[in-house]
């Protein structure tokens, strides 16, 4: 995804993630001290996507402001394009010299490139000039020329990026390479809200950062009861969910193709957002959209673009051996494979879809 035209463009999919305020634990149904039935709630238009908060306990209505500050505050250093953006001058230098930037943005890159290196490439930080040739979800998308995908395609190497963690500074060190963060700054953000509500003394809240979900707390319905999850179906208007798992204090990051794709008018063939690196053009395989549940919403984020570059087989054994991630994936075929910790636990509710064993997969 790229970020231009003051936006970061950071888009939910129709992969989405719905809340359900049902629990579904064991706890004793009972009201929880200055805890709200009804929540604050705020919801803005922010970095090209909705942005909602709830909080529910009592007394602690100033604390939406606070976190919507935090919200503005770090995209106006990562939003290209814009006043003072930290990413916008590191791509401008690029060739040119290194840019000291900002702890919140230099711990943003280090991770991006944890994510980068952890992935294989799979999502690789590096990836900007290739997102703006193609411009998809803008209105001057189109699918570019191969001489032109050819070109850029030597730019895309996130070992090239160059870090000096004394001076806090990054570098670029060939011209044209383009820093693309689109596929984790969520995830940041929303990480960056959650402490701004634990610090405030907030434990029961949902922060939903155009489908980047973070439920803290329980349910306010049941005591002790985990936030019942809806998983979107990504053929479906949102809503309309696949099934649902039970969360809490956890992170639920959704990637997908359907959402933003280009169509060629020539032959009428789809091309999704999702990019690879090595071949210029979208991924190739058989995820439809991918779910990752984890403790911070910045790893679902890195996470959900490396898996959906390595399909579903791939994906599968790489969350395997990450402690603490689970995933759901849905194929273009409507079939659902779960990663090991959520079998037994996500609960199909569609009849169009079917939960296969992983053994099926070739």
């Amino acid at each position: 995804m790229k970020m231009k035209n003051k936006h970061l463009l950071l888009m939910s999919f129709f992969f989405v993630l719905v809340i359900g305020l049902a629990g579904c634990g064991d706890g004793k149904e009972e009201k929880k001290a200055a805890i709200l039935k009804d929540p604050y709630s705020d919801t803005q238009f922010l970095m090209g996507t909705v942005v909602n908060v709830k909080i529910y306990n009592e007394g602690k209505e100033d604390v939406l402001e606070k976190s919507f500050d935090r919200v503005k505050e770090l995209a106006a250093k990562i939003t290209v394009n814009e006043k003072g953006s930290e990413i916008d001058e590191i791509n401008d230098q690029a060739g040119v010299a290194p840019v000291k930037v900002t702890d919140d943005i230099y711990y943003l890159l280090k991770e991006a490139y944890h994510y980068s290196k952890t992935s294989e490439g799979g999502f690789d930080m590096t990836i900007g000039s290739l997102t703006d040739l193609w411009r998809i979800g803008f209105p001057d998308a189109r699918k570019p020329a191969q001489n032109e995908i050819d070109a850029v395609l030597p730019l895309i190497d996130y070992k090239k990026v160059v870090f000096n963690d004394k001076d806090k500074t990054v570098y670029l060190p060939e011209k044209g390479m383009q820093l693309d963060l689109g596929a984790i700054a969520k995830g940041y953000i929303t990480d960056e809200v959650v402490k701004v509500l634990k610090a405030n003394d907030v434990d029961t809240a949902i922060v939903d950062l155009g489908g980047n979900i973070f439920v803290l707390g329980h349910s306010p319905r049941k005591a002790d009861a985990d936030w019942n999850v809806g998983i979107q179906d990504p053929n479906e208007t949102r809503g309309t969910t696949i099934g649902t798992i039970p969360e809490s204090n956890r992170s639920i990051v959704t990637s997908g193709i359907y959402e933003r794709f280009y169509e060629d008018p020539t032959d009428g063939k789809k091309y999704d957002h999702l990019m690879d690196g090595t071949t210029g053009y979208p991924f190739d395989n058989d995820i439809a959209g991918v779910s990752i549940v984890s403790k911070k919403s910045i790893d679902g984020d890195g996470l959900s673009t490396a898996v959906f570059s390595k399909g579903v087989k791939g994906g599968l054994e790489f969350v395997d051996k990450l402690d603490g991630v689970e995933a759901i994936f849905v194929t273009k075929e409507n079939k659902i494979y779960l990663s090991k910790g959520l079998d037994g636990v996500f609960k199909l509710t569609s009849d169009t879809y079917t939960v296969e064993k992983r053994d099926t997969l070739k």
